[in-house]
């Protein structure tokens, strides 16, 4: 007979009080038990017993899990233990223009398909765009004076009538939401043409002429995403949709 495989063990100590539970000390629990463990779940009831422990272990930080008597760290700690990757906070990535892109694409294919019983048509391809902007215009409206600060770093409007900084985001969305209700064309097309027009040089400008490397203010000024060509996307949609709406054969009327 095969002698019974005794479980892999941990022991964690992570803060659990009255007003705060430790969300990595959760998400480290969470993250040993996937990997097969057995938690010996130690909690730290008290201010006094979390800074206790800490200058017992020599540590500035809980949650702390410990292996087989050693200590491996805390929570990206573990992470690292175990092969997984890291997040830098710091480090540029694309991610939240694309998740906003695909997010709006499949509401524009939800809703033309509320409407018109289908998904491609070229209604859905207008929401997709006029959705983007309201989403986007969203991001920026979050915090209005963090946009303003990262969006002067490029822009050649705002740079010369700081107000403009201000203004964009309002803008912008005030044009996507005439242009998902297909109204006041007359108002919508000049909007969008015109901020569309002035980021995308701005950003052609910034990126491809000076070589500059920014952060672009599109998903609001404490993104981490590069200014680069998903950027300059957001203004090219917008100039596409004017001209589109402009020539009035589009759907939305």
């Amino acid at each position: 007979m095969n002698a019974q495989i005794e479980p892999r063990r941990a022991t964690l100590y992570r803060m659990v009080m009255d007003t705060h539970v430790c969300p990595y000390g959760l998400k480290a629990k969470d993250l040993l038990r996937r990997q097969g463990f057995v938690v010996e779940d130690k909690w730290l009831t008290s201010r006094e017993a979390t800074d206790a422990f800490k200058a017992e272990h020599g540590v500035a930080t809980t949650p702390q899990t410990f292996i087989a008597g050693q200590r491996i760290g805390g929570y990206d700690d573990l992470r690292r233990h175990f092969g997984k990757s890291v997040p830098d906070p710091k480090a540029t990535t694309y991610t939240p223009v694309l998740a906003l892109f695909a997010v709006t694409g499949l509401m524009a294919l939800a809703a033309g398909y509320a409407v018109d019983g289908t998904i491609f048509t070229v209604r859905a391809a207008e929401w997709f765009i006029a959705f983007s902007m309201v989403a986007l215009a969203l991001l920026k409206l979050q915090n209005v004076e963090s946009f303003a600060t990262m969006f002067l770093n490029y822009d050649l409007l705002a740079k010369r009538w700081v107000p403009y900084s201000y203004v964009y985001p309002f803008a912008e969305a005030l044009a996507g939401l005439l242009m998902i209700a297909g109204v006041l064309t007359w108002l919508s097309v000049p909007i969008a043409l015109f901020i569309g027009t002035i980021g995308a040089v701005s950003v052609i400008k910034a990126v491809y002429i000076d070589k500059r490397a920014l952060k672009c203010a599109c998903v609001g000024g404490a993104s981490n995403v590069p200014l680069g060509f998903l950027s300059l996307t957001e203004n090219l949609m917008m100039i596409a949709m004017a001209v589109w709406m402009a020539g009035g054969s589009h759907a939305l009327a």
